[in-house]
């Protein structure tokens, strides 16, 4: 039987990803958990899955470059992967080599050792060929994907956004403190830095021991823009129509001091139940948790009859482009109809929970996502189409511009 090792690992990730068609963050984590690998080596075998899906167009292309004929699918993963670590991860090129060659099949390990041993040779010339490619290729991005953003925000930021799609995310979490201040959670947890100008915010290098405790949750600072516009008070009645897994729920409970009520729905049972065990580990004490989905039946008595609602939250499913770097294979998935499908259902779902706001209460639609079809032009129609909604205000966060993952949030207010 075949030693398992990081490499091997990730190279069953690779295949599994690409023959199963899940998403990449539940094929690495099934991937790991049938290991015993120590700490170190889980981390590589997650860096080397997670860098060879940012970077499959470039490393492609190296293939190409280094060998004309065919190269079947298995063959390229162990390719993709060996490349990956000699002109990327910088990985010793011996180990690099050696190690890639005896994860492949006997038949295939001269070939193997041949197209790496020449990519070791050829590296300045194999690099300065790609550097001279389109930013699809030299940034492993859809071209579909690239000319709306060069459209939409210039070519600069776009190089700049696909630069920063492909850089590692660090680990950012939100101090619970519904259970512990500012001050006592960096006195206990040493490896937290305070990050500026957020300062309910840190980035930990090891975040398990906070996180049993409920003492923090990992979410990017950008996901409290919505909270934040939303302006929640205790002894208020909230509706958070899609809020699973919660750690927007959490951060509203923690406005409201615990107090008042929050009613957070989601469609999927699976997802209700990761909102309830992280609400109860964070200590939130005023949610009730309703299975509903807006756009397939009418409103379940559990909801109508807490309604109307001093606030309402919709953080709509999107296309997740403003979250690329920490959703690795989203750029893979999306094709150019999905914006269009997207802002119907996103649509759909805000006209279905707008009238259980009181009148004079405050509405925020959300999203994670970058395009104009999932935002402004949303807001536009739900202004143009609802006489009951007055909008207040927009606001959007740019990774290239903001240095935090994308982000748009809309506040509005139900006309008296």
């Amino acid at each position: 039987m075949a030693q398992i090792s990081a490499r091997r690992v990730a190279l069953a990730a690779l295949r599994s990803w690409r023959t199963k068609k899940k998403f990449s963050d539940a094929v690495i984590s099934t991937a790991l958990s049938k290991t015993g690998l120590r700490s170190s080596d889980r981390a590589f075998a997650v860096e080397l899955f997670y860098g060879v899906l940012r970077n499959l167009v470039l490393l492609d292309f190296w293939i190409g470059a280094l060998r004309r004929a065919h190269v079947d699918v298995d063959l390229r993963d162990l390719l993709r992967l060996g490349l990956y670590q000699l002109f990327i991860a910088k990985t010793a090129e011996h180990a690099a080599v050696h190690e890639t060659v005896d994860l492949a099949p006997k038949r295939q390990r001269a070939i193997v050792n041949a197209i790496l041993r020449c990519a070791t040779r050829d590296r300045q010339e194999v690099q300065r060929k790609a550097n001279s490619q389109p930013l699809e290729v030299r940034a492993s991005h859809p071209k579909f994907l690239i000319e709306r953003w060069e459209k939409q925000f210039g070519t600069d930021a776009t190089e700049a956004l696909c630069a920063w799609n492909n850089r590692p995310p660090p680990i950012y979490a939100r101090i619970n403190q519904l259970k512990i201040d500012r001050q006592l959670f960096l006195d206990r947890y040493c490896n937290a830095r305070p990050l500026p100008n957020v300062s309910n915010f840190v980035e930990l290098s090891s975040p398990a021991d906070a996180l049993d405790q409920g003492d923090c949750y990992v979410q990017d600072p950008s996901t409290s823009l919505a909270c934040e516009l939303l302006q929640a008070e205790p002894d208020e009645k909230i509706l958070d129509a899609c809020a699973a897994p919660g750690g927007k729920t959490a951060y509203v409970a923690e406005l409201m001091e615990n107090r008042g009520l929050i009613v957070g729905c989601d469609r999927e049972p699976a997802r209700l139940n990761l909102l309830d065990e992280n609400l109860t580990r964070l200590g939130v004490r005023i949610a009730k948790i309703v299975c509903h989905n807006w756009t397939q039946s009418a409103v379940p008595p559990e909801i109508l009859s807490e309604a109307p609602f001093d606030r309402i939250l919709i953080d709509v499913p999107c296309s997740n482009t403003g979250v690329m770097r920490r959703r690795v294979d989203v750029r893979w998935r999306l094709k150019p109809a999905d914006f269009t499908r997207m802002q119907g259902r996103q649509i759909e779902i805000a006209r279905a929970v707008a009238p259980l706001l009181k009148a004079g209460g405050t509405l925020v639609y959300s999203t994670c996502s970058l395009e104009r079809e999932e935002n402004e032009d949303v807001v536009q129609q739900l202004v143009q189409t609802m006489s009951i909604l007055q909008l207040e205000q927009e606001r959007r966060l740019l990774p290239f511009r903001d240095n935090f993952d994308g982000a748009f949030a809309a506040r509005f207010r139900r006309r008296d």
